[in-house]
C-alpha cells in the first residue's frame, strides 16, 4: 500500500518507492527555478530491504509513491535454518521473515523474543528485539 506525495514535502530519512521498490532518502537536494524551467530535486535513496542505492531527478511539484509503513509487534516461535518463524502479537498470525542483515540483531533472536517488524507493500523484515 502507498500513498502520493509531492518531491518537494520530502525529507531526508522519510521513504519513497524508486521503481517498486520501498527506500530510505539519505540524500535530498533542490535546485532553484531557472529562467527556462521548474525547480528540480534530486532523490538519493537507499532499499529497505536490499540496500541498494537508488536516485532520480525530478520537479518539485511531480507526485512520487509514499509505502505506508506497517510498525507491528510479534514474537519468534521457532528459527528456521533459512528463516524465521514469526506470531503477529494482535492477529495471531504465523509467517516465516528472512533474518535481519544486522549481525547483532540475528544473535538476539531467540525462541520466545518479542520484536519488532515493519511491513510494508506486503514484504516484512525484522527492525529490533522489543525489550
Amino acid at each position: 500500500m502507498s500513498r502520493p506525495a509531492e518531491i518537494g514535502s520530502l525529507k531526508v530519512g522519510s521513504y519513497v518507492i524508486i521503481d517498486g521498490e520501498p527506500c530510505r532518502i539519505v540524500d535530498l537536494t533542490k535546485s532553484k527555478p531557472g529562467k527556462h524551467g521548474s525547480a528540480k530535486a534530486r532523490v538519493v535513496a537507499i532499499g529497505v530491504f536490499d540496500g541498494v542505492k537508488r536516485s532520480f531527478v525530478k520537479p518539485v511539484s511531480a507526485q512520487v509513491d509514499v509505502p505506508i509503513i506497517e510498525k507491528r509487534g510479534g514474537q519468534v516461535i521457532a528459527t528456521l535454518p533459512s528463516a524465521l518463524q514469526i506470531m503477529d502479537l494482535e492477529t495471531y498470525e504465523v509467517f516465516e521473515a528472512p533474518f535481519p542483515e544486522d549481525e547483532n540483531l540475528r544473535k538476539k533472536l531467540t525462541q520466545g523474543v518479542e520484536i519488532e517488524y515493519w511491513q510494508i507493500l506486503g514484504r516484512r523484515k525484522i527492525v529490533r528485539v522489543k525489550g
